[in-house]
């Protein structure tokens, strides 16, 4: 892939941009720089995009950032980030919500309990995109996005748009068997009418219950790994605190006295520090407890398969 050929493309050239730093663009504030930088601001400029493109290298689909580890390398391909066009919100015949999939899920369930619809109270609690959410099959507080996905509009690395309903898609815990070749566009959610009251004070509590026991406004990815379900009924957390000594650490890459399932870039924390923080920890749970535990965040390394 030719940065002079991309530079020819019809598009204008605030949606495109060479050389740009993925930092910026994470919650680790943690990665290096990708060859393209492509910002989404219309369906028909993605559509061109993607069209013109023609798979002439790697794409990365990069939501809010909020659950990926990013490699310091730089990335000899796009990265595609959808604009405000695609953060949208509707109702459709009272219970029904349309959500843009750049649109935050905090901003998802406001908007559901602006319209006395329940279901999405857990939303609130959760920082990714929309879209991200559908990807991970998130959640918290025993709901996950698949308990009120209807279906999802999406835009395969082709240039091809096409619907697909809940029931086509496969979900199991924090993930699905849909194609990483896709970019979600929109998605439509289904709630239950109630008192908006009602809805409030549920996200009250959840909001408060995520306050007392897990960390805010520093750069972490959230949940590192995934709570084992199947193979024991501990919190993951708990695992890691049987396991390993809070003080672990290598450079700026620090666990949360907060929770220990909360990893933190204290300063300026490498990539290579954070995954050694990761993998040791890992390996620290398996040797003492027997439980493997696997990431829940998303770790990217341009090298290997994505």
């Amino acid at each position: 892939m030719q940065i002079d050929d991309l530079k020819k493309l019809p598009i204008n050239d605030d949606e495109l941009y060479f050389d740009y730093d993925l930092k910026k663009l994470n919650w680790f504030n943690i990665g290096g720089k990708t060859k393209v930088f492509f910002k989404a601001k219309s369906l028909t400029g993605l559509v061109n995009f993607l069209k013109t493109f023609k798979k002439r290298g790697k794409i990365f689909v990069l939501g809010a950032g909020s659950n990926v580890l990013i490699s310091d390398d730089d990335f000899n391909g796009v990265v595609i980030k959808l604009g405000k066009n695609f953060q949208n919100l509707s109702i459709l015949n009272e219970n029904l919500i349309i959500a843009g999939c750049g649109i935050s899920q905090k901003k998802l369930s406001e908007f559901s309990r602006e319209n006395s619809l329940t279901g999405m109270e857990f939303m609130s609690c959760i920082p990714g995109s929309v879209g991200g959410g559908i990807r991970m099959n998130s959640g918290c507080f025993d709901n996950e996005f698949k308990d009120v996905l209807v279906s999802v509009q999406c835009i395969d690395f082709d240039g091809s748009v096409k619907m697909i309903n809940k029931n086509d898609i496969k979900f199991k815990y924090r993930g699905s068997d849909l194609s990483k070749d896709l970019i979600f566009l929109s998605a439509t959610f289904e709630g239950k009418k109630t008192e908006q009251n009602k809805i409030l004070q549920t996200m009250e509590q959840m909001k408060n219950s995520k306050e007392k026991a897990q960390p805010t406004k520093i750069k972490t990815g959230g949940s590192t790994f995934k709570n084992p379900i199947d193979q024991t009924s501990k919190k993951v957390w708990e695992l890691i605190n049987e396991s390993v000594p809070n003080s672990l650490s290598f450079g700026d890459a620090i666990i949360s006295e907060k929770h220990m399932n909360f990893f933190v870039n204290k300063k300026d924390a490498s990539f290579k520090d954070m995954k050694k923080l990761i993998y040791t920890v890992q390996e620290k749970v398996q040797k003492k407890t027997g439980i493997n535990i696997n990431p829940e965040i998303i770790i990217v390394e341009w090298r290997k398969k994505f």
